[in-house]
């Protein structure tokens, strides 16, 4: 028998065993328990999906088209459902080309190959502070640096970014401009102008994740895109989902890039899957081609809206006194802050043994956390159920 003693792991799995658990993963596990009602993850309310078309959709393509479908496909992805996610783009005011989108494996896929393609060990990339958790660890694979800029409750600050540029000589920004993952803010037409400029300023990177804009319940104007800005049109990546407006179970994403990434990040993808899901992507691409989404997501966000709603009136019940929380436009998150000397990962334990779960707010941060943070989603819960958590909320305190 050989013996594995004195075997040294490889460093990948070194590193890997003292990552700490992942948010999303805990979120997860926390939303399939039974009894716990889950503020954790984002995850949209299942009976909003259109099973109904959407399976009229598969039905369609394995009954006409079912051998192709079910075979190898481009690793760039299902020309139809590219060229259904430029022209979507383009009714939104971005000139997309279909030749310079990846669907990929969700969105979470595309920040791991732009990752892997923009950034090697050392380089730094800024980020908002807090910030989505998923794409730091993405970055920390590949042993890139990331670098927290300020925010406020409109965003991201342009004055410490343009500081951040100057002091860390960056290779690029990251950043979600709508309702952002976990703050809720939406970035303001002048500052997101003004980010477009520093990054021309300086040759950086912009990676723009957007998977929330169509969540929109307010009302107010669509914002543009920043990368839709000419300035940074040669250097700008949009990230995008079809996660938040179809089903997250069909795992389908996308990325819109200049020439240069488009086909750096397609090999990336070659190497990595070869492709995402035929079938998913044909039955996608024919649903949105057959279905009104504008009309279904009308309903989504009548449902999202009434949702935040209920959230946002229990909250004032739900937390101590002196705790203060965002008022989000659209999206699916509430960021909330309790009074100093909270600390929102040692009260989840005793959140869950009173049925009710919600995300500490620590792992969004880069270097110094807040530890009286916690984000809570809206979307997953009806009204009733939302005031109920509200009520098992306030035991805690």
């Amino acid at each position: 028998m050989t013996s594995s003693v004195g075997i040294v792991p490889p460093p990948a799995l070194a590193r890997a065993g003292q990552e700490t658990s992942s948010v999303v993963r805990d979120s997860l596990i926390l939303a399939a328990t039974p009894g716990i009602l889950s503020f954790s993850g984002g995850f949209p309310a299942p009976e909003l999906f259109d099973v109904e078309g959407l399976r009229a959709s598969y039905d369609h393509v394995l009954r006409t088209a079912g051998r192709r479908a079910l075979q190898y496909s481009a690793t760039e992805g299902d020309p139809d459902l590219r060229a259904a996610i430029a022209a979507r783009l383009a009714s939104q005011g971005f000139a997309a080309d279909p030749d310079r989108i990846v669907i990929t494996t969700g969105a979470q896929q595309g920040l791991s190959l732009l990752a892997g393609e923009l950034l090697g060990p050392g380089d730094t990339v800024l980020v908002e502070n807090p910030t989505y958790v998923s794409a730091l660890q993405s970055f920390a694979a590949v042993r890139a640096r990331a670098v927290p800029v300020a925010t406020d409750e409109q965003g991201i600050v342009v004055e410490a970014l343009a500081d951040a540029i100057r002091r860390e000589r960056p290779a690029a920004i990251y950043l979600v401009p709508n309702f952002q993952n976990p703050a809720g803010h939406t970035l303001p037409a002048a500052r997101r102008a003004a980010v477009a400029e520093l990054a021309a300023a300086h040759g950086l990177w912009i990676v723009e994740d957007d998977p929330y804009a169509e969540l929109r319940f307010d009302g107010a104007p669509r914002l543009p895109r920043i990368s839709g800005y000419p300035a940074v049109h040669d250097r700008s990546i949009l990230v995008g989902s079809l996660s938040k407006l179809l089903a997250p179970g069909m795992r389908l994403g996308w990325l819109h890039a200049p020439a240069p990434v488009h086909r750096a990040v397609a090999l990336a993808k070659q190497a990595a899957d070869m492709h995402s899901s035929t079938v998913d992507q044909a039955a996608a691409a024919h649903y949105l081609a057959t279905h009104d989404l504008d009309a279904h997501l009308t309903t989504v966000r009548h449902a999202y809206r009434e949702r935040a709603e209920a959230m946002l009136a229990g909250l004032a019940a739900a937390l101590p006194e002196g705790s203060h929380w965002s008022h989000p436009a659209g999206g699916m998150f509430i960021w909330a802050r309790l009074p100093d000397g909270h600390d929102t990962a040692a009260l989840l334990p005793k959140a869950v043994a009173a049925g009710v779960a919600y995300v500490p707010g620590a792992p969004f941060y880069v270097g110094t956390p807040d530890p009286a943070t916690l984000r809570l989603s809206f979307i997953t819960n009806q009204p009733s159920a939302i005031r109920t958590g509200m009520a098992r909320l306030s035991t805690l305190f």
